[in-house]
């Protein structure tokens, strides 16, 4: 690692901070929680002048290094938009408080009292890239599940991520509540990033939010564990047995109702028996909106439009309007294609028939399996869980799309009347 430069006397003083924050945060109760978060949704509104002044630093950063159009939108800061970041932590401080629940509970022949208990996990590292409604969120969530947070989001957005800290850190000081609940990384030297990704005796998890490149990186050079998931290969097997109107409806949300995330689908596989009647439908429907489809063989005899597929295709995120096709003989072919070429995100199948549809969710190894649903529900928010925090393709600790209970871990508290082990 490279000499520290002027930021490690902050860096740390931030390390300090949020291990100690973490010692009383972890006691707060469930009303406070709660008291504190609408009023930071709240506070949030009220210094929307505040936040709008402090993002146009950033917009004028962005324009001048030549940033794309996307990337300078999802980095703006609008009112309606602000007001959207202050109902997300609304709906958060309504979510049920995940500490101290009782997962379960029982008495040994020997009189001992076992519970086994919901606790924070401690101090979370989350790295992400330009989108500052990503700080809002994951200050939210940590506030609700005790855990202290340090932010690093991307240098572009540097100025609205301070200030939108600045505006938890007063709501912090109002309730007593210790200021290091809540951190940003007050630098945007890159090696800061590096410094803290080795402090595991500090940091108990790290979060990165982003691309692959990304997370790659940060997975590479941590010494504390990571969430992650590095792509997202979805696929949509349509069956023999499959409603053609479900399937279509499917893969067209599946792959265009926003193609650049990664839960939407990248591969499409249809069983040989409805590709005549199938393919046609959806490929032009995809092809009307402006879909590229690189199909095998088989699939360029009912498309002769479409490109014929090259062996890294298969297997690719696009994260654009581009879908690779295959026909596969039989479910066996499907799943087999899956387990060469998926990345363990999310998988669907659409069938009317029930063993089918519970043979390929009990041998798809994916975080999320999808029966007759669009990839695009595998979501924090779509599955209930108010938000989400991450995504994980691993089973250790959290897998899936990564809510309030992803944030926590457990402990067993063992009541007794004087027992000695003989």
């Amino acid at each position: 690692m490279k000499k520290a430069g002027l930021w490690k006397k902050p860096v740390d003083f931030m390390l300090a901070e949020a291990k100690n924050a973490f010692c009383i945060a972890a006691q707060f109760s469930s009303g406070l929680k709660q008291k504190m978060l609408r009023d930071a949704s709240r506070e949030i509104v009220k210094q929307s002048s505040f936040l709008i002044h402090e993002n146009q630093k950033d917009i004028r950063f962005a324009q001048k290094e030549g940033l794309t159009d996307a990337i300078i939108d999802r980095l703006t800061l609008t009112q309606d938009r602000i007001r959207d970041m202050a109902r997300g932590v609304e709906e958060v401080s309504k979510l049920p408080d995940p500490i101290g629940c009782v997962l379960a509970k029982w008495k040994r022949p020997n009189g001992l009292m076992i519970s086994k208990v919901s606790v924070p996990l401690g101090v979370i590292l989350i790295i992400y890239e330009s989108r500052p409604n990503v700080t809002v969120e994951c200050a939210a969530l940590c506030i609700k599940s005790g855990n202290a947070v340090i932010l690093r989001g991307g240098r572009e957005a540097f100025h609205s991520n301070q200030a939108l800290i600045r505006v938890f850190k007063k709501v912090l000081a109002r309730h007593r509540a210790p200021l290091g609940f809540v951190n940003i990384v007050p630098t945007t030297d890159r090696h800061a990033v590096d410094y803290l990704l080795h402090r595991n005796q500090d940091i108990q998890l790290v979060i990165p939010r982003g691309g692959e490149s990304l997370i790659r990186k940060v997975a590479h050079i941590s010494k504390i564990p990571v969430i992650k998931h590095f792509q997202g290969i979805c696929h949509v097997y349509v069956d023999k047995k499959a409603d053609l109107k479900k399937a279509v409806a499917i893969a067209h949300n599946a792959k265009l109702q926003r193609p650049g995330v990664c839960n939407a689908m990248e591969t499409l596989l249809v069983h040989r028996d409805i590709a005549s009647r199938f393919l046609p439908a959806i490929g032009n429907r995809l092809r009307r909106d402006g879909c590229e489809i690189r199909g095998d063989q088989t699939t360029l005899k009912y498309l002769p439009w479409a490109r014929l597929a090259k062996s890294g295709d298969f297997g690719h995120e696009f994260l654009d309007k581009i879908l690779a096709v295959k026909v596969v003989q039989t479910l066996e072919d499907a799943l087999q294609h899956i387990r060469t070429y998926g990345s363990a995100h999310t998988d669907a199948i659409v069938t009317e028939d029930h063993r089918t549809a519970k043979i390929f969710c009990g041998r798809v190894d994916s975080s999320s399996v999808m029966v007759n649903a669009s990839t695009r529900f595998s979501d924090g928010f779509q599955y209930g869980f108010g938000a989400e925090i991450g995504i994980s393709t691993d089973k250790i600790h959290a897998r899936g799309p990564m809510g309030l209970e992803g944030l926590t871990s457990y402990k067993y508290i063992v009541e007794g009347s004087g027992q000695v082990r003989i």
